[in-house]
């Protein structure tokens, strides 16, 4: 018997019609060949050979409407520039790779409306789920979030009461540990630079300022305070209006693009980092390492929280019924050069004349501040 006749198609492309009219076989049992469900020994042979000499590829589309899987998941972040986004990015993409699928990432901005858009487009389906990291959390995030048809996972601050999977850390506890070390080491008069405060960590970091200082009997200078955003130019120019109506004698910063802005204005005006100031970060990205001095900055733990959240969201694929899950990273301190003489770590012995040895019996607190161990915030959220 003769092979039956190749059906042609509109762009020239072979098609399960084309398989099957190759191998002498029904569209069914071709169908259910390509689509892994099996047949025969014989037909299943029958089926890849001709696959193969025609060049048969899946129609990716066909078979997500058919399975309802995509095996696509999404990430959207506010600023893909952002370095603690990247490590978060890297992190969801091995274990979503690791799962057979593949990582769309989406730039918001940090436009609420820009989000909520995005979160109501899941209703088409063209993702198997999300991981979302928004700097603002309003009631119409909450409600497309749980009406989404897809598992949605958040990265960040929610009520307790959401019904939605949530992997957090709590950075208020992380400014406390910045203020303790920086206190340790005999900074008294201490500014913050901050991001905007209608933002989800602008609002805790300043709150967890505030309460760290009070926690220690200091009351808060005003003069020391400045707001801005998440951005290099934008803690440039904070650091640069703060140092012109004050004097501190360290700077913590929100994030770590901020701290090189303050880094860079404080060098600008002569001022030493960290002799005459020192300057801690937060987030602990590649940038605390590139910047010279190093520097010191509060691990908010990026990658683990991206980690986490794309490991939450192939359990809810597998498993939509389950309740909703809630995951914490704890915060902890990296002491590098730019809020401790010595550096990280600190030498036992001068290396050059001049530099500072720890005195014996210092308090195990100020062994931490030369850099000898990271400090750990407890897990608890604020």
């Amino acid at each position: 018997m003769g092979r039956k006749r190749l059906q042609p198609t509109a762009d020239g492309r072979p098609t399960v019609h084309t398989v099957a009219a190759r191998a002498g076989v029904s569209i069914a049992s071709a169908s259910r060949v390509l689509n892994g469900v099996g047949g025969s020994p014989e037909t299943v042979r029958k089926v890849r050979e001709a696959a193969a000499e025609v060049g048969y590829v899946p129609n990716a589309i066909a078979r997500s409407l058919q399975s309802q899987r995509t095996g696509l998941v999404a990430l959207a972040v506010a600023d893909i520039g952002n370095p603690v986004y990247v490590a978060m990015m890297r992190a969801v993409e091995a274990v979503v790779a690791a799962s057979g699928r593949q990582l769309l990432v989406h730039a918001t901005g940090g436009d609420v409306a820009g989000e909520i858009s995005l979160l109501r487009r899941l209703a088409h389906r063209y993702v198997d789920g999300m991981i979302v990291s928004p700097i603002r959390i309003t009631d119409h995030h909450l409600e497309a979030m749980v009406v989404s048809p897809v598992p949605v996972v958040v990265v960040g601050q929610l009520p307790d009461d959401a019904p939605v999977d949530n992997v957090r850390t709590d950075s208020r506890a992380g400014v406390g540990l910045a203020v303790d070390h920086l206190l340790a080491a005999g900074r008294r008069r201490i500014g913050f630079l901050n991001g905007p405060l209608d933002t989800v960590p602008g609002a805790v970091r300043d709150a967890g300022f505030r309460a760290a200082l009070a926690s220690h009997g200091i009351t808060v200078d005003e003069n020391l305070i400045e707001v801005g955003d998440f951005q290099y130019a934008a803690g440039r120019a904070a650091a640069t209006r703060l140092l012109a109506r004050a004097e501190p004698d360290a700077l913590l910063c929100a994030n770590d693009l901020i701290a090189v802005g303050a880094l860079h204005a404080l060098l600008s005006e002569d001022r030493r980092v960290p002799q005459d100031v020192a300057l801690v970060g937060m987030d602990d990205t590649e940038l605390a390492q590139m910047a010279f001095p190093q520097l010191s900055s509060v691990s908010l733990g990026s990658a683990d929280r991206g980690r986490r959240a794309a490991e939450l969201l192939l359990e809810r694929i597998a498993e939509p019924d389950l309740p909703p899950r809630r995951a914490h990273v704890a915060p902890s301190l990296v002491v590098r050069a730019s809020s401790t003489p010595g550096g990280t770590p600190r030498p036992a012995a001068p290396s050059q004349p001049g530099d500072p040895v720890p005195a014996p019996g210092r308090t195990a607190g100020l062994a931490r501040a030369a850099g000898t161990e990271p400090v750990t915030a407890p897990t608890e959220v604020i």
